[in-house]
């Protein structure tokens, strides 16, 4: 405002601002004005200071307003491009999280369904001719869980020593923000199947100890691979709802300790996912594990 007012000031000499036909010949300002004279300049010096004074004011205020206003629009079109995409990127999400759903859902029901159609048959037409294949119940059993436990320690060293190595062009993909359902880390699921189809089918068709056992490591690794699916990309990375499975303690601890792998504070450990927590622990991450444990409860009640 003063900066103003003394530009209008000293560009221009006060006596220019007077009315010609109130002085028709202005004296100089240092030299005396009779008393009459004295009293219109005084009037007429005040008079056109305060219409500066105003002038230069209403100005400035037009100019605020002016930016008010354009700064206020300027922020509600930049919220609403911003509430736009918000939620464009949730509707996609949606439908990203839908459609990974139902494939979760129909390749559980499917691969269930036939692992559970193939045990009974394979044993009913085994006991055909009146003998119970004990050993080969057993081995079909005792293979079954073997897998199903010895998949988490190959699934811990692929982790490390491939994905994380030779094939990380392939698994830089599940590091990475997911554009899309899918990503191209999920061969690794249709990899790990071809075994487990020919190992049950093998079995499935022959008779045996041996068959048996092939058919029960296929089982195993079915059922590890749907345990795998539903705790690592529903619980953990969220990309579909598991339901109660949420509410279990220890996967809870599962989540939390895979999402410190993500997270890199331990050079990538825990490789694993169902032991995970005790990798954590063994290189004295119990701590942060703790805290993670925290935050996505905190985050799981607030969503």
């Amino acid at each position: 405002m003063a900066a103003g007012l003394s530009s209008a000031i000293a560009s221009k000499p006060f006596r220019s601002f007077y009315a010609p036909h109130v002085i028709a010949n202005p004296t100089p300002l240092f030299s005396p004005l009779p008393r009459n004279q004295r009293a219109i300049y005084r009037t007429l010096k005040k008079t056109t200071l305060t219409i500066c004074f105003v002038l230069e004011e209403q100005k400035q205020r037009a100019q605020i307003e002016n930016l008010s206003e354009e700064g206020s629009d300027g922020i509600t079109d930049a919220q609403i491009s911003v509430s736009n995409r918000l939620a464009e990127k949730l509707a996609r999400k949606k439908s990203e999280r839908l459609t990974y759903l139902v494939a979760a859902v129909m390749s559980s029901f499917g691969i269930t369904s036939m692992a559970v159609l193939a045990v009974y048959y394979r044993f009913s037409w085994q006991m055909e001719g009146g003998e119970v294949p004990l050993s080969e119940m057993f081995g079909t059993f005792a293979l079954s869980v073997g897998a199903a436990v010895g998949m988490e320690f190959w699934a811990r060293w692929a982790h490390r020593a491939l994905w994380h190595a030779s094939l990380w062009h392939m698994h830089e993909s599940h590091h990475r923000p997911r554009e899309g359902p899918f990503e191209l880390n999920d061969v690794f699921a249709i990899i790990n199947a071809v075994p487990a189809i020919a190992l049950m089918s093998y079995g499935f068709f022959n008779k045996g100890l041996v068959p048996g056992l092939c058919f029960g490591a296929g089982l195993g690794i079915t059922v590890f691979g749907m345990a795998y699916m539903f705790v690592h990309d529903g619980l953990v990375h969220k990309r579909f709802p598991v339901g109660p499975i949420a509410n279990v303690p220890y996967f809870r601890r599962v989540a939390a300790a895979h999402q410190l792998h993500h997270s890199d504070k331990f050079s990538g450990v825990p490789y694993g996912l169902f032991l995970g927590p005790k990798e954590v622990e063994e290189v004295g991450g119990l701590e942060e594990l703790e805290k993670e444990i925290k935050r996505r409860a905190k985050s799981y009640n607030n969503s």
